[in-house]
């Protein structure tokens, strides 16, 4: 045949070592005529059928055993055409040849790509369902600049990478082809050979929005175009939801431990069962948002999902993304926020993920003193390199655009600040001024919480437990940019001051003070995470000193102050009602606790304070800034008792008064602002609560007798191990 192929090229495409498929296959001018090359393996024979016409217009011949035929068509060509196909056996069927299509990505998305500045990646790389000159089907494409070859590969082609070879836009690296017939549903991954020519193990989708449920690993072709979610009452209204100056109170949530369905083997609750479940319960309990523990798909269940793999896939073991977007949906509806822990600071090394991706270290440092985490046994993304950064860019906006998600807490801030974080001496590599700086991590924080708060309403938050200044101020101004930052010094004082025995309390009272003299530094969320109850630290309830009446009061007056201190909450499930074992995050909380009437009385002390945050403006509106809060005698360490003022920014204002000792103190008197009656809005010490129903009658009436620098006073009964909360009349 004229303008018949080297018998190496064939060998190529047949071993699949071929590194431009579209060069061979398909439709091509020669200079003996037009001619049609297919591969086939286990064909018996394959004949070309003009698709306007349907008439048959060339029977290829067959070059190789495996199965590549070719042949001359009659016409000029190019034109569209199936392939009519025989098999052993009788079978017959008209197949359409991927190699005929065009290529999808243009020339905008390759130039901007290969930029770095793509930030809709997601509607261009993964597996997109489209219809491509009348035929249906999926468009795959996939990041990989250093392979020699890269094909796609599912049932629908018997898992073969030497069946669909991809092409290579070598202008930005990304591998693309169009799979006629392929539809929603359909299970896939990339096989790539490196530039020397060695198999990689199949890798999972970059970018796809489905994947099989672990520890099954494939992708899942998933079509999110359809996906529209009835929120826009909510989201008219998020900007002023998610500000300074609003209550924001935050129930932290591992959904694969949250509950559980008994009868049914200990299964999870899915998307839409937590929709009815979890949603309203949260709702019923005054949290204004829930945060989500990683819902990026992951392989292992014990990273809890901070090991994440499919970073655009929500995890399927609850379900399809369709079903994560009703999930969000009802939210909404609940007038419930969602934040979404997000990973961006390491990946695990699993071989079906973004390890070695092409054969090179491709999304990761090459030398592991600045890509590996000695700690966790991961790898770092490699934030210098454009292309990385925009993917990671790309995923952050991708949550906040597709599915209406409020807010990312970015997870391990402080190990992508530092590049000797948790290292030896010997174990990092200092910047380029010699400093122990990430430089890359930092502008690629920046630019991250730039491009997020260019969404109307949409929020950072860092976990971040260093010195390091400005975290949560614009980057205008020399900050980070992000919308608030986990205290974790307020955290740690904290919880360290209220496991002591309160003898002893006395002799660190500069613990609950401390945290006000760098309050207004950041815009700060006072948290109670999953970090605090795993790892043999115990159950909040269970750090709590002395019997089991105590360790509730304790509890009690621990939340009350918490509520009442300046800064957005954060309390990880199963602490509203005084979960008593470590959290395990292979079994359903304890519900049944609170049949027992202390967990009861906390959670609904929980419920009771949430609504009070919400509804006292003097307790939320000016949570960031110094004029919300005054003293009123932070100096009675002998007695254990802190007092202090919460102000609006209206005059408006709210009077806390703690006694960390069991020690009931009679007469005991603090200055107010003004005179008259004021209410006993919140005693830890209730009975409703489990309390001993200490307390005041409902309130007091302000007397006019100087105390503590004010005009006026009022003389109080201290429950035991309790805080008070009074509101002016």
């Amino acid at each position: 045949m004229k303008g018949q192929l080297p018998r190496e090229t064939v060998e190529a495409i047949v071993a699949g070592d071929h590194g431009d498929a579209f060069a061979v296959l398909g439709m091509h001018r020669t200079d003996g005529g037009v001619a049609v090359r297919a591969f086939l393996p286990g064909a018996a024979a394959v004949a070309v059928i003009e698709a306007r016409t349907g008439q048959r217009v060339a029977t290829l011949e067959r070059l190789d055993d495996d199965g590549f035929f070719a042949g001359l068509v009659a016409g000029r060509g190019p034109f569209p055409y199936r392939l009519a196909v025989d098999w052993p056996g009788g079978a017959s069927e008209e197949l359409e040849d991927p190699y005929r299509f065009p290529p999808v990505l243009g020339e905008l998305d390759v130039h901007l790509f290969a930029e770095g500045r793509h930030l809709e990646v997601d509607r261009k790389l993964g597996a997109h369902l489209t219809t491509l000159d009348g035929v249906a089907g999926t468009a795959f494409a996939v990041w990989a600049p250093n392979a020699k070859r890269v094909s796609v590969v599912g049932a629908f082609n018997h898992w073969d990478g030497r069946r669909h070879p991809m092409r290579k836009r070598v202008e930005c690296g990304i591998w693309e082809i169009f799979l006629p017939g392929v539809g929603e549903g359909a299970l896939y991954k990339y096989e790539l050979k490196t530039a020397w020519g060695d198999l990689l193990p199949l890798k999972a989708d970059p970018v796809a929005f489905r994947s099989e449920h672990p520890p099954r690993t494939a992708s899942v072709v998933a079509d999110l175009e359809r996906l529209r979610l009835d929120d826009a009452a909510w989201m008219r209204r998020r900007a002023e939801r998610n500000q300074r100056h609003a209550p924001i109170s935050i129930y932290e949530v591992h959904l694969g431990s949250w509950k559980r369905v008994p009868g049914e083997g200990e299964r999870y609750l899915t998307w839409r069962e937590l929709a009815q479940d979890l949603v309203p319960y949260a709702r019923h309990m005054g949290f204004t948002h829930i945060e989500l523990l990683p819902i990026s798909e992951f392989p292992f269940d014990g990273s809890w999902g901070y090991q994440p793999i499919g970073l655009f896939a929500p995890t399927s073991r609850f379900g399809p993304p369709e079903d994560f977007a009703a999930f969000i949906e009802a939210c909404h509806h609940h007038d419930v926020g969602l934040i979404i822990d997000w990973v961006p600071g390491h990946f695990p090394n699993d071989p079906h993920g973004l390890v070695w991706f092409d054969g090179t270290h491709l999304y990761e440092h090459a030398d592991p003193r600045k890509g590996q985490h000695m700690d966790w046994g991961t790898l770092i993304y490699n934030f210098g390199r454009n292309e990385v950064a925009n993917f990671l860019y790309a995923n952050a906006l991708f949550w906040i655009d597709r599915y209406h998600v409020d807010g990312l807490r970015v997870d391990a801030v402080a190990s992508m600040l530092y590049l000797d974080y948790s290292r030896k001496a010997d174990e990092w590599i200092p910047n380029q001024y010699g400093g122990n700086e990430n430089l890359e991590a930092i502008d690629f924080l920046k630019r991250m919480n730039e491009l997020v708060h260019l969404r109307e309403g949409a929020v950072t938050f860092a976990e971040e437990s260093t010195a390091w200044p400005a975290v949560s101020r614009p980057t205008y101004l020399g900050g980070l940019g992000f919308s608030y930052k986990w205290n974790m010094g307020w955290m740690h004082d904290t919880l360290v001051y209220m496991s002591k025995e309160p003898i002893h309390r006395k002799h660190h009272h500069d613990q609950l003070t401390f945290g006000l003299l760098y309050a207004w530094t950041e815009n700060f969320v006072l948290p109670l995470s999953h970090d605090e109850v795993v790892h043999g630290k115990g159950s909040l309830l269970g750090r709590m000193p002395g019997d089991r009446w105590q360790k509730f009061a304790n509890l009690r007056c621990y939340f009350g102050f918490m509520w009442t201190y300046p800064g957005k909450k954060l309390l990880f499930m199963g602490g509203e009602f005084g979960q008593e074992r470590e959290w395990n995050h292979d079994a359903s909380l304890d519900w049944h606790l609170t049949d027992d009437p202390l967990h009861r009385g906390v959670q609904t002390l929980l419920r009771d304070l949430n609504h009070l945050y919400r509804e006292v403006r003097a307790l939320h509106v000016l949570d960031c800034e110094a004029g919300g809060f005054q003293w009123i005698d932070c100096q009675d360490w002998e007695h254990s008792v802190i007092s202090y003022l919460r102000f609006d920014d209206d005059g408006g204002y709210a009077v806390v008064v703690c006694n960390f000792t069991p020690v009931v103190r009679e007469a005991y008197r603090v200055g107010v602002p003004r005179g008259g009656w004021h209410r006993e809005a919140i005693n830890t010490d209730a009975a409703p609560y489990g309390g001993g129903n200490v307390g005041n009658g409902g309130g007091v009436m302000a007397e006019e007798t100087p105390w503590h620098g004010r005009p006026f006073s009022v003389s109080l009964t201290l429950p035991p191990l309790a805080t008070l909360v009074l509101l002016p009349a």
